[in-house]
This record gives structure tokens, C-alpha cells and sequence, in this order.
């Protein structure tokens, strides 16, 4: 029975996405996990279903008008949740931040260093005390006005916006402008001014050239387009812009990453020469504290910062406030991330980066009584870091706060007070319940796929280590803390790169490896030259790599027109059936009349949304399926055309596995969907938008759209951290493909913390000892077996307990 006082948060009929109507109690003040395998339901059961319905709440107390403001979830399909307290929740945002948001804005310890320096620092003489504001280039009083705080100015040179000088303009000599009429528009311009736009573009004069490149000018002229059969053109006025001003304009204006992404191909940057790099003001500059700048200690890595601050003098102001500052820069270190500066942006961090600086933030706030409630905290951590994280994942709890974590990492998992095991597998055939209790009481579940896991069952199997054939080797790399270092990638063999958080692993393997074999691909013309990139002096052995496939974990679209069929190209094959049957024949249709993306078959009526959004004024607007198409996406005419049985949304409808069965008999449709049941995503639906998906699915799909293309040559895989997100048993299943490539003659390269991978490795490359400044050396490679005997290395001793287990 529920009490006032209940000690136990107590869900009843949690039917939120394939959860099938669950009642579990979770006692409160303790540290929750929850587990089980990608898409069993955990997190719809942690997030999508307790904190939804905790945050429901706290919007009931808001006033009406204040809710409009704030962005609200729907209530959560749940019959009801009593004993819930307030909650806070810290997901792994896929969202990109700010180019202005940094370490010190998400932490606020920017904040706490400008009063510092307001309150506490040291004024020329005669200079007027400034306020803090004027220490952050976030603000009109203190960004560099030459550059608006960013710290970088942005410039374009004729060789950058016509890469062939050959071409005329009308054959599109200037490559920065945009394609299209929009394009066609500014060359008909430009004839229409009197430029020749049929000369070669170096046989024009420098001050023409000059002009149509760079000016600030934007006359306006009569065009007569080119009369063409079958079209009536009339004269229109056209307003000329030139190469330069299109490119600043789209840069600095346009919402589209991709238009964004092309406008800064044509671009360099370098420092601002007002504040070079700094990003302030001259008066904020002038002001400093134990001899350095505002702008000097934000770049330092917060431990340098930290040891600084403690041997700063000053009076009374300046010790309380530095007192203040190391506190809360300790809670950051402690979370492994002392390598870090407050100026680094917050669009270079991981997600699992992110969300332990928010989670540093919470230690500090001192609040009582709340649900905390995580996504993967130890996504990104190196075993070494774990440790920590269970210390303030305690402390947090020791403060009178309940925990909630979902979570896939063992360690983590061992030390919960309370264990919530959700499925049997994913999909349709997850949704329940299997144990709710103290850890131990798993052992006796024989359908948790955790269990194996998380009490060592059965030794793992021995695997012989591959040979190499032949090595790729990069020579004096210098790019971010990795200086001067000589690495040697074997290829034809699997391997790991390892070391702690921020010791350069995604720098040597992401940036530098990358940068020089797409730098190989983008000069093919002398197939003997071995060209790198400038973050390293020389690399050999490029030659051997045929095709580099990068897999990472951003979405696989932005909006929910994007889903798994379209993105695996399984939605062609799909289309061009249903145009082939019988009835699509006769009516004429095509295979685009089956796109829900285009008008003709889609209801017109949500666009082929398949619902419609519902203003509900001071509630959270709400989502309801379209009156006319009921969800279906699709109009009436076209949902008549079936194919065995099921019309075009029907079959999109379907899981991957039963999808599997259905087109069995068709080799384009069940490549596809085999190379998605091989990765372990049979339960995800063919038209699951891409908005639904993780980060580990969305690489999984990417990496399933790999297999399936005919593979050519000698191709390197690189992977970043692939088994974020995902369930040890779904780890095997994604490994078994990996070294399934490696078997047909392929490299495969992972930046990777879970040991259990590493240890199946052919070859081992550590970084570190540290993170940041700490790190950026290599600190062992070989074999897995000889690099659990290095020492120095911090894997060293977690990589030889996991070959101990195996």
C-alpha cells in the first residue's frame, strides 16, 4: 500500500514503446541500474516512462503561460507512478551545442573565473574596475569587436573559389557559387553587366577578376534569359553578388549543415588580429591575476589551472573566491576530465564528455531528494576512470538522492544497489520485466542475457592471433596533444587503440590515420606518392589501402523522413516491387508514387508525416494520428496497391526480421536486411525514423549499409568506440562481424574501452599516461598479451584481467 512516505517509487502499466505493460517498485535513495540488451525497453522504462512523468509533474505546478515557453514531453503511457519524486535527468544529447558553449559554460566555472578576475585581479593603473561581463566573449562588453568573440577571422582568396583558372565562368569556373538557377541566375547576371562569361577565367583582367570575386557592390540588371524550346522566359531583374559575399553570407546565415559544410570549403581561417585568438576585449585583457590573463588560464588544462590557483597569493576576496573555483574544478577532475580547459568548445567534446560535465555540475548544487537519472555515464570511460565515477555516482546517493542509471558496463553494474533487468531480447520480443532486485538475485534468471555477463559464466574462446600483411606507418604526428609521435597501423589484422579519456586515441586513429588516407584518395594521380596530411611529417604504406570506410555514431538523418529503409537504400528496392505488381501497372504508378517524401502517393494532408501536431495552448502540444490516413502516411489510392497481402505502409510496418521472411525471395531486398539481422537490429522497424535511433544503432546501420556493397580491394575500417550503447551480448554479435571482415582480407581499426574487445584483438596500440597535456604518447603496442605486461600503462592491468577471465 502506498504511503505518504513510501519508500519505494512503484510503476504501474508502463506501456511507453514496446514496454509491455510493466509494474515494477524501485526503492528510492539507492543506486538503480537498469540493464539488458539495445531496445529492450530500459531506457522507455527510465526515461521515457519515470523521469517523463516526474518532469509531467513539475509542469502541472508552472504557471500556464510560463509552460508555453518550455519545451515539454508528452505525458507517458503509463496507468500510474506513485512514490516519484523530483527528477533530473542526464542524457547523452546527439544534439550538436554551440560553437559558443565550452567547457567553462557548461560547467559554469567560467562564471566563477570571471568574478575572479573582476573582484580580485590586478588593474593598470588608473584603469575602472570592470564587471564580469567584461571578462567573457559571450558578451557585447567583451567580445573582440574585430571578430564578435569567436576568436577567428574568416577570409576567401581567388585560389580557393576558382580551383581551375581554365574554365570559363559559364562552365563554372567559380566553384563557390551555388548550383542550379541560383547559380545560372548570377552567370546570366553577370553577362547581362557586360562580362565575358565564355572567356577562360585567367585570360580576364586582375581588376575584372577582382571585382566579380570580391566586391561589396550588388547592382541590379535587366536579364533576357536564353529563349529554349517549349518555355516562355520573360526578362527579370537579377541582383548580382559576388563569390565572396555568397560564401560569408551562406557561412554565417544559412540553418542547412550541408550548404554550411560547402560554403567552408572555400574559406580559411586564422586568429583574429586584434585579440589573436583570445577572444576579449583590450580592457579585459589588461587585467590579470598571479600574472596571467583571463583568457591564459581558460586555456590551461583545468588540473594546471587547479595547481595554479593554489599557490596564487591575494587577499581575503581572491582566497575565498579561488577556494570556491578549485572545489568545483575538483569534482570535474575527479570525473576524469582534468585535461580539459574551460575554452574548449563544447562541439568538440563526446557526448559521454558532455554529460559528465553536467553531471559534475549536479554534485555541486547540493539538492536533496531527487531522482537522478543517467544515460550510460561510463559511455567513453577507460576502466581506470570508472572507479571515479562510482565515487560521485555514491556521493550523489550519500546526499539523500536516488540514482537511476542505465547502464551496460559490468563494473558499474556490480556495484548497483538495485538491479532492474529488462527483456528477454529487443523489439516486440523485450518490454518486460525479468528481475527487479539486488544484483545477485540475477543468477537465477536463465532468460537475462545480462546474467552471463555479469557473473563470468564459461571461459570465453581462445582465438589466434593473425599476422599482419604489411603495416601502415605514420611518422612524426603532431596534431593536438599528440606530438611527435611514430605510429605503425597493422594492416589485414584487428586493432584496438586504447588509453584513459582525452590521451589522444580519436586523435591518432580519427583525425591523422584518416586525414592521410583520405588525403591518399583525394590525390590519386601518381599511384607511387605517399602523401599525408600536415598533422604528420611522413606515411608509408598507404598504397595497400584500397577504400577507407569511417563509421561513427552521428544520426543517420536529422528529421523523422529519414528511418532505417531509406538510409540502407532497402526503401528502392521496396518502391520498385510495388511499381512492378499488377495494379501499379495499370494505373501508371511509378516507384515514386510509394515515397511518403514527395507529393502523388502521400497524404497530403500531414505531408506524409503520418500525424498531425495539436496546439493544446498552455498543455504540451500534442502529436495525434492523421484524421485521413490514420498513421499510414499514405493516400487512399495508394494504400489499394498490396503486395502479398500488405500495402507499401504495412510493409514498412514490419521488423528487420520480419521483413526477412517476407522477402525472402528477393536477393536486393534480403541482402540488405541480412547485413541488419548480422549486426543485431532485427527488431527495429523499416520505417523507424532516424530521430528514434541511438548513437550505437545509428552506427550499427551505417556499418550493415557497408556490408552490403561489393566490397573492392584492400578496405580499412575505422571505428570509434562501436560498442557505446550497446549490451555485452549485442558487443559479440557486432564483434563477429568485425572479424568477419578482417577474415576477407580487410583492416579493421577501433578506438575502444571495453576490454572484453581489446582483448580479442590481433594488435594493441596504448596511449598516454594521462589525458590532455599528460598524454599524446604511445605507451605500449604488441599483441593483447604483451600489452597487459607493459608497464606505465594504465590498461595494462584491466586488459590482463580480462585476459585472465577469457
Amino acid at each position: 500500500m502506498s504511503t505518504p512516505h513510501d519508500p519505494y517509487v512503484r510503476v504501474r502499466g508502463a506501456r511507453e514503446h514496446n514496454l509491455q505493460d510493466v509494474s515494477v517498485d524501485i526503492p528510492r535513495d539507492t543506486l538503480t541500474v537498469f540493464t539488458g540488451v539495445s531496445g529492450s525497453g530500459k531506457s522507455s522504462l527510465a526515461f521515457g516512462t519515470i523521469y517523463a512523468e516526474a518532469q509531467r509533474r513539475y509542469f502541472e505546478s508552472v504557471a500556464p503561460y510560463a509552460r508555453r515557453l518550455i519545451h515539454q514531453v508528452g505525458a507517458p503511457e503509463v496507468g500510474e507512478v506513485t512514490g516519484l519524486p523530483p527528477a533530473v535527468s542526464l542524457e547523452q544529447r546527439r544534439s550538436a551545442p554551440g560553437a559558443r558553449s565550452s567547457v567553462g559554460t557548461v560547467t559554469t566555472l567560467s562564471n566563477f573565473l570571471r568574478m575572479l578576475f573582476s573582484r580580485a585581479g590586478e588593474y593598470p593603473a588608473g584603469a575602472q574596475r570592470l564587471d564580469s561581463d567584461a571578462f567573457s566573449p559571450n558578451t557585447a562588453a567583451g567580445a573582440c569587436p574585430r571578430c564578435h568573440g569567436l576568436g577567428l577571422v574568416h577570409r576567401t582568396t581567388e585560389e580557393l573559389l576558382v580551383p581551375d583558372p581554365s574554365l570559363s565562368i559559364r562552365d563554372g569556373a567559380i566553384a563557390a557559387w551555388p548550383g542550379a538557377w541560383q547559380g545560372k541566375n548570377l552567370r546570366d547576371v553577370l553577362d547581362a553587366l557586360g562580362h565575358d562569361i565564355d572567356r577562360p577565367w585567367r585570360e580576364l583582367g586582375a581588376e575584372e577578376r577582382q571585382w566579380i570575386l570580391f566586391t561589396d557592390e550588388q547592382p541590379v540588371v535587366t536579364v533576357h534569359p536564353v529563349r529554349e524550346a517549349g518555355r516562355i522566359q520573360r526578362p527579370y531583374q537579377g541582383t548580382y553578388m559576388s563569390a565572396r559575399r555568397y560564401v560569408m553570407h551562406t557561412f554565417a546565415d544559412s540553418r542547412s549543415r550541408t550548404l554550411r559544410a560547402k560554403a567552408e570549403r572555400f574559406l580559411t581561417s586564422s586568429p583574429c588580429p586584434a585579440c589573436h585568438g583570445s577572444r576579449l576585449r583590450p580592457e579585459a585583457l589588461a587585467v590579470t591575476f598571479a600574472g596571467h590573463t583571463v583568457a591564459e588560464l581558460a586555456a590551461l588544462p583545468l588540473t594546471s589551472l587547479a595547481q595554479l590557483l593554489r599557490t596564487a597569493g591575494g587577499g581575503e576576496t581572491a582566497r575565498v573566491l579561488t577556494a570556491d573555483l578549485l572545489a568545483r574544478i575538483e569534482t570535474v577532475t575527479e570525473l576524469g576530465l582534468g585535461y580539459l580547459s574551460l575554452d574548449r568548445t563544447a562541439p568538440t567534446l563526446s557526448s559521454g564528455e558532455l554529460q559528465r560535465l553536467r553531471l559534475a555540475t549536479q554534485l555541486r548544487s547540493g539538492l536533496f531528494g531527487v531522482v537522478y537519472v543517467l544515460d550510460e555515464p561510463s559511455a567513453g570511460l577507460h576502466p581506470a576512470d570508472t572507479e571515479s565515477l562510482l565515487g560521485v555516482l555514491g556521493r550523489l546517493k550519500e546526499a539523500g538522492n536516488s540514482v537511476f542509471v542505465v547502464e551496460h558496463q559490468m563494473d558499474v553494474v556490480r556495484r548497483a544497489d538495485w538491479l532492474v533487468d529488462v527483456g528477454p531480447l529487443a523489439g516486440e520480443h523485450g518490454g518486460r520485466v525479468l528481475h527487479s532486485g539486488p544484483p545477485a538475485g540475477l543468477a537465477g534468471v536463465t532468460e537475462s542475457a545480462t546474467r552471463r555477463f555479469l557473473f563470468d559464466e564459461g571461459p570465453a574462446p581462445v582465438r589466434e592471433v593473425r599476422t599482419p600483411s604489411g603495416w601502415l606507418r605514420l611518422d612524426g604526428v603532431d596534431r593536438h596533444n599528440v606530438r611527435g609521435v611514430d605510429a605503425a597501423f597493422p594492416l589485414g589484422v584487428f586493432t584496438a587503440v586504447t588509453g584513459v579519456s582525452g590521451s589522444g586515441k580519436s586523435t591518432l586513429a580519427g583525425q591523422v590515420l584518416a586525414g592521410v588516407l583520405a588525403d591518399r584518395r583525394a590525390a590519386p594521380a601518381d599511384p607511387a606518392a605517399e602523401p599525408s596530411a600536415a598533422w604528420c611529417a611522413s606515411a608509408r604504406g598507404l598504397a595497400a589501402v584500397d577504400r577507407l570506410v569511417q563509421v561513427d555514431q552521428r544520426p543517420i538523418g536529422r528529421t523523422p523522413r529519414s528511418n532505417l529503409a531509406t538510409y540502407t537504400g532497402l526503401f528502392d528496392v521496396v518502391r520498385k516491387l510495388f511499381a512492378a505488381t499488377e495494379t501499379a501497372r495499370e494505373r501508371g504508378y511509378k516507384a515514386g508514387r510509394f515515397s511518403f517524401n514527395v507529393a502523388g502517393g502521400r497524404c497530403e494532408t500531414c505531408q506524409g508525416e503520418g500525424f498531425v501536431s495539436v496546439e493544446l495552448l498552455f498543455l504540451p502540444s500534442t502529436y495525434a494520428p492523421c484524421p485521413d490516413c490514420h498513421g499510414a502516411r499514405y493516400n487512399p489510392r495508394t494504400l489499394e496497391v498490396t503486395l502479398r497481402g500488405l500495402d507499401i505502409a504495412q510493409v514498412l510496418d514490419l521488423t528487420v526480421e520480419s521483413a526477412a521472411g517476407f522477402f525472402a525471395d528477393t536477393p536486393a531486398a534480403e541482402r540488405s536486411l541480412r547485413t541488419l539481422l548480422d549486426v543485431g537490429l532485427g527488431y527495429l522497424r523499416l520505417g523507424q525514423p532516424a530521430t528514434e535511433l541511438s548513437g550505437g544503432e545509428a552506427q550499427r546501420i551505417k556499418l550493415a549499409a557497408e556490408l552490403q556493397r561489393t566490397r573492392r580491394g584492400h578496405t580499412l575500417y575505422l571505428l570509434d568506440e562501436p560498442t557505446t550503447g550497446l549490451h555485452p551480448a549485442d558487443v559479440e554479435v557486432l564483434m563477429r562481424q568485425l572479424h568477419g571482415l578482417v577474415d576477407t582480407g580487410s583492416t579493421v581499426v577501433v578506438v575502444e574501452h571495453d576490454m572484453a574487445v581489446v582483448a580479442g584483438a590481433d594488435w594493441v596500440i596504448d596511449l598516454g599516461p594521462g589525458g590532455g597535456d599528460r598524454g599524446g604518447r604511445i605507451m605500449a603496442t604488441g599483441t593483447p598479451a604483451e600489452v597487459a605486461r607493459a608497464a606505465g600503462s594504465r590498461t595494462a592491468p584491466y586488459l590482463a584481467a580480462a585476459l585472465h577471465r577469457s
